[in-house]
């Protein structure tokens, strides 16, 4: 398959996305286990509030895994080992994220994440990534909405579910550029 891996994007990628949210990413040599990866192979792994990553793991992996680590609750992430849970909404929502997020990625995109979705077997009702995404997502774009995770132009808040303050607002209350 030809999606994008870890390695085809540019260093620091996604250090850049993650530590806005607060969340580590930790890097695992080649031919290691990837610590937390609930499909194991390339796939990206979770433990607490870190992301474990291979040079070979797929992007849309990388950032599936970061987006259930922003949109499930403080008390599940706190005990979090491998397996993220979540019902079918925040499923929905994780998906959704994930494709604003590849935006904030160099190298990547939203086009190239719907692209690599579909490549790896993703499913929609509407057929592909970019079909649900514009015509069939609204669900999961207000659940998002609702737990303050995206605003209304479907920007990142950069605040993990239930976070009072975002790293926004927080930079903005230290006088620190956003």
């Amino acid at each position: 398959m030809s999606v994008l891996t870890c390695r085809d994007i540019p260093g620091g990628a996604l250090d850049g996305v993650l530590g806005r949210y607060r969340l580590s990413l930790t890097e695992v040599a080649d031919g290691q286990a990837i610590p937390g990866s609930y499909w194991g192979d390339s796939e990206a792994g979770l433990v607490g509030d870190c992301l474990f990553v291979r040079a070979d793991t797929p992007v849309h992996s990388a950032l599936h895994e970061a987006g259930h680590l922003v949109c499930m609750t403080p008390d599940r992430r706190s005990a979090l080992d491998r397996d993220a849970g979540g019902d079918y909404d925040e499923e929905n929502g994780v998906c959704y994220l994930q494709i604003l997020l590849a935006d904030h990625v160099r190298g990547m995109g939203r086009a190239r994440m719907m692209k690599d979705m579909d490549e790896w077997g993703y499913t929609f009702r509407s057929g592909s990534a970019a079909g649900w995404f514009h015509g069939d997502a609204e669900d999961a774009r207000e659940w998002l909405q609702r737990r303050g995770l995206i605003d209304e132009y479907d920007q990142p808040s950069w605040k993990l579910r239930g976070d009072s303050v975002g790293t926004v607002a927080l930079r903005a209350i230290a006088g620190v550029g956003a």
